[in-house]
């Protein structure tokens, strides 16, 4: 993309994503409060801030009635979504001094839908994909992800039965099999009227990587995108999955830092 398309596709982000975001589940609430607009959830569901409209006079104080809205709700810990294009400029150092950590950064990538659903869908020798529609694939899901990642994710399996049970229009997961045995698990989240969707997950077993398999579930999920009318599909992309996305034709829109307030500060 051109330097001036990207800017246009990154504001039409902010806008949908984040600016007017819909709830992440159908238990979730997002509220605009003043500058900032946030989600908040109940049991395991995801809370924090999505977006913010902040300056160096309104930063520090706002950061500290979140703090305490978050910390009032009894969340135990809650998100703040930082991207590098936010203002201030400082505001990841206020953060900081106000208790968060951040996270890894990862690198925010968008692609084109038509040309990702042209990608070539032919899975490799002796695989097979099954579309998760049930408890039984989403334990599928988090098993691989256990594997793939080295951690278990309590809030991603019951973001993915909430999804699969309420709303289940909003939801495409798949995990590739190698006859019985899962070897790579991804999901793509798309909200009603957004021209974007987010890929997730995409982990693969150290054994099964550098075959074809992930980029195999990226077509397989734009694909899915194009029939919807979703014009876009976004990633918060790791250091890992970073160059294969670009390889496949995504672009660079940014840096995004998840900082976590965990109430122990």
């Amino acid at each position: 993309m051109e330097p001036d398309e990207l800017l246009k596709v990154r504001d039409r982000y902010d806008r949908e994503m984040r600016r007017d975001a819909l709830p992440d589940a159908a238990e979730a609430r997002v509220e605009r409060v003043g500058a900032v607009v946030r989600q908040t959830a109940p049991g395991q569901g995801w809370n924090g801030v999505l977006w913010s409209d902040l300056d160096e006079e309104t930063a520090d104080a706002e950061i500290a009635a979140q703090v305490a809205y978050f910390a009032g709700r009894g969340a135990g810990d809650f998100e703040w979504k930082l991207y590098d294009h936010d203002r201030p400029t400082d505001l990841g150092d206020r953060l900081r001094a106000a208790g968060f950590v951040p996270e890894p950064a990862e690198t925010l990538l968008v692609g084109r839908v038509d040309e990702l659903a042209a990608l070539p869908v032919d899975p490799p020798e002796g695989i097979t994909l099954r579309v998760v529609t049930d408890e039984a694939g989403v334990d599928l899901m988090m098993d691989v992800h256990a594997k793939a990642f080295g951690t278990e994710r309590p809030r991603i399996r019951h973001l993915l039965l909430t999804l699969l049970e309420e709303e289940p229009e909003t939801i495409a997961a798949v995990v590739a099999m190698a006859g019985d045995t899962p070897v790579s698990a991804a999901r793509m989240e798309m909200r009603p009227g957004s021209s974007f969707a987010g890929l997730w997950g995409g982990g693969t077993l150290p054994e099964w990587r550098g075959r074809g398999i992930y980029r195999l579930l990226v077509a397989h999920r734009a694909r899915i995108a194009a029939e919807r009318g979703i014009r876009h599909l976004q990633v918060d992309a790791s250091d890992d999955s970073r160059p294969i996305l670009e390889r496949l034709g995504f672009t660079r829109l940014g840096t995004t830092v998840p900082y976590v307030w965990t109430g122990t500060a």
